[in-house]
């Protein structure tokens, strides 16, 4: 079955009308990624729900090294 919005999926809502998007667009792009992998992590599929953390934690290692020089 198919989502019935395929551009803006249920699986962006976290909470009944709150979509991550509205706590991301207000970082930069960095942190609104961290946020977006962490929040949404497994809610598409739980079965990736480690790879959407290490893509957090990828985004989390390329700011700390930016906050490093």
């Amino acid at each position: 079955m198919t989502d019935p919005d395929p551009i803006n999926p249920a699986h962006y809502e976290v909470a009944p009308g709150v979509e991550v998007i509205h706590l991301t667009e207000h970082l930069d792009f960095l942190r609104g990624n961290i946020v977006k992998y962490v929040v949404r992590a497994g809610q598409k599929n739980p079965e990736t729900t480690l790879q959407d953390l290490q893509k957090a934690a990828w985004y989390l290692d390329r700011l700390i090294d930016k906050e490093s020089r």
